[in-house]
């Protein structure tokens, strides 16, 4: 599939290796140095048609659809590049490969997609990384300071495998958090209250326990006790945005270094301690190949940062 100029209108038939895969996904891998906003933009204004007929971003593409692209400045190359930096950081990150996956150990700080003034998330910049692998997909998400394993398809096969894995609740994601405060005799706590996503002036999206939101469902269990603080272990049954963050903060306990869901005066307190971030890790991804049979089990470390904060409240 060859790429689209950018003076003239093109047409171009989708290949069977394209099929399942978002129109917005799709584009932002065919339009390259072309921002996010603007390809939502030309999507909603219908300059992007499917089949000569208007679809939103969220369309998945069928093999033999035939997409219209409109006329649309393209970066040059050399100034769609990611750093050296940002590709050695995503290199050491690698925690587990093979033909279908890649497994990263996703330093905080790092967006796990380009948009809002970043060019370079971990996808973009793992796709420059590597130009000859031309499917390489996020699998699913993680808050840009949320640190820990994130999972990369390979394989358009491996992302639907995974895909339909994580619809049957087929993945168990753990994650491990620092929080404010203690649940008094309690050892662990199911919160079961659904979340909807709001956004606020400036753009910016918060999440808030609404009834009339997405069912969401955490279940969380305490592994260290210290003076105000608690770590605990966060299972994942739904995937909402910023479940974990809002579900802590709804029980009274938010997470530590949190600026959006947490408190001010704790978070600066911990500031003392050396935790300048949220402490939120995805600790753990495990699943069964439904091909192999394999159980795919990978751990994250947590970073010295994150080490060095439990270490001195252990003191």
């Amino acid at each position: 599939m060859s790429e689209p100029a950018g003076k003239k209108v093109v047409l171009m038939t989708i290949e069977p290796d394209y099929a399942g895969q978002r129109l917005d996904n799709f584009l932002m891998r065919i339009l390259k140095g072309v921002p996010k906003s603007k390809i939502y933009k030309i999507v909603r204004k219908g300059e992007v048609r499917v089949n000569k007929g208007r679809v939103a971003v969220n369309y998945r593409l069928n093999s033999g659809d035939i997409v219209r692209l409109p006329p649309v400045r393209q970066s040059q190359p050399d100034q769609n590049q990611p750093h050296n930096g940002l590709k050695k950081s995503l290199k050491d990150a690698i925690l587990f490969e093979n033909n279908e996956i890649i497994v990263l150990n996703k330093p905080s700080g790092m967006a796990v997609h380009g948009g809002s003034g970043i060019s370079f998330g971990v996808i973009e910049t793992l796709r420059a990384m590597r130009p000859e692998e031309k499917s390489l997909e996020l699998v699913h998400r993680l808050d840009r300071e949320t640190s820990g394993c994130l999972l990369i398809s390979k394989k358009r096969s491996a992302l639907k495998k995974l895909h339909d894995l994580i619809r049957e609740d087929g993945i168990e994601k753990k994650y491990q958090a620092l929080v404010q405060g203690d649940w008094g005799k309690k050892t662990s706590l199911k919160i079961d209250v659904p979340l909807r996503k709001n956004s606020l002036k400036g753009g910016e999206r918060i999440v808030r326990v609404d009834p009339e939101g997405k069912p969401s469902l955490t279940y969380f269990s305490i592994l260290e006790k210290f003076q105000d603080a608690m770590l605990v272990e966060a299972l994942l049954k739904t995937g909402r945005t910023h479940q974990i963050r809002v579900h802590l903060q709804y029980a009274g306990t938010p997470i530590l270094g949190d600026i959006k869901y947490g408190n001010e005066q704790a978070n600066r307190k911990m500031k003392s301690v050396g935790l300048y971030r949220l402490f939120l890790h995805a600790a753990s991804l495990a699943y069964t190949d439904p091909e192999s049979g394999k159980l795919m089990l990978f751990k994250a470390p947590m970073d010295n940062e994150l080490e060095e904060v439990l270490s001195v409240l252990r003191q």
